[in-house]
């Protein structure tokens, strides 16, 4: 399984081009069945699984840190920390709000500790905080790789110019760089990424790993016009593309290209999303073991330069 392993940017990590999302850990799949997933995902070759801090605060109930617990339990129960690559973020959490130096430094330590292990692999700051100057951002998060806390550093939900801002500063004094960029990108969500952030991610090699890369569903296909009502806690937000030309293109396309292959409609959507340019692993999270094998598939199914475009044409 090895050969399907892809360099993440330059930051020296190989990773499964799907990334498991944790989302779903201590939140829509309870501590045993978190496991099952996880299990199922590294017996099919994956090593790459994203989470934050702050999942599933959003429960009520829960107070941010709950996927990071379930985590932590699965990596020491396995025993398998240095088999996979472990992406964490900062910034969102009810108790570490925001990007100051003093908040990355005590998010991460609460991390390190919720997830059992002695370093993070990839560590995003989960949303920029403006409020803060870029100099102190990446100060902190250089920091944190000098101690050998971190491996290597990431950025989501940043503007193209914080972004440059933040990469020159980094290049100009020597400080630990941003090595991959988790953007919202998918099929019926292309102009949150394509433009001037992929550009600048892409003058700077740095690795796309996409969030909502099968649109909380809808790219799985389970949502029709004619279909009965599909129970999930994110049912609403995909049944919204149903209502939109591009959304119906995109089914039709998807379908097409699908059935040429013998391929689930996901498998087909994720393997459009990692044949773009800077995408290295989608991400995608599976409540249950069932619903893994049309992601992990990705890793098997290559489109033709016809369906790429006629995906590409359908989602324009």
């Amino acid at each position: 399984m090895t050969s399907h392993l892809r360099p993440l940017g330059n930051s020296g990590l190989d990773v499964f081009p799907l990334a498991l999302g944790g989302n779903v850990f201590g939140w829509t799949a309870d501590r045993d069945r978190s496991f099952a997933v996880l299990d199922a995902y590294t017996a099919g070759g994956g090593n790459f699984i994203d989470t934050a801090d702050s999942y599933s605060a959003w429960v009520p109930g829960n107070e941010g840190g709950e996927s990071e617990r379930v985590l932590g339990d699965w990596l020491t129960s396995r025993g398998n920390r240095d088999d996979v690559v472990i992406a964490t973020k900062v910034g969102a959490h009810p108790s570490y709000k925001g990007l100051s130096a003093a908040n990355i430094k005590a998010a991460a330590d609460e991390s390190l500790q919720r997830l059992r292990t002695d370093h993070i692999d990839l560590y995003y700051t989960h949303f920029d905080d403006p409020s803060v100057p870029v100099e102190e951002i990446v100060g902190a998060l250089d920091q944190l790789v000098r101690d050998g806390k971190v491996r290597a550093v990431a950025a989501s939900n940043i503007s193209p110019d914080r972004l440059r801002e933040s990469l020159d500063l980094a290049e100009r004094e020597g400080l630990a760089k941003y090595t991959a960029l988790q953007p919202h990108y998918n099929l019926v969500s292309r102009d949150t990424y394509e433009g001037e952030l992929q550009e600048v991610a892409s003058q700077a090699g740095l690795a796309a790993v996409p969030y909502f890369a099968l649109a909380s569903g809808f790219l799985t296909g389970k949502y029709r016009a004619d279909g009965g009502e599909v129970q999930s806690a994110r049912a609403e937000g995909a049944a919204k593309h149903l209502e939109t030309e591009r959304g119906r293109k995109v089914l039709t396309a998807l379908d097409e290209v699908a059935g040429a292959h013998g391929a689930e409609v996901a498998t087909v959507a994720l393997a459009w999303l990692a044949a773009r340019p800077t995408v290295v692993a989608p991400i995608a999270s599976a409540r249950t073991v069932e619903q893994l094998p049309a992601l992990l598939a990705v890793a098997d199914v290559t489109l033709t330069d016809a369906e790429l475009t006629k995906l590409t044409s359908a989602s324009a």
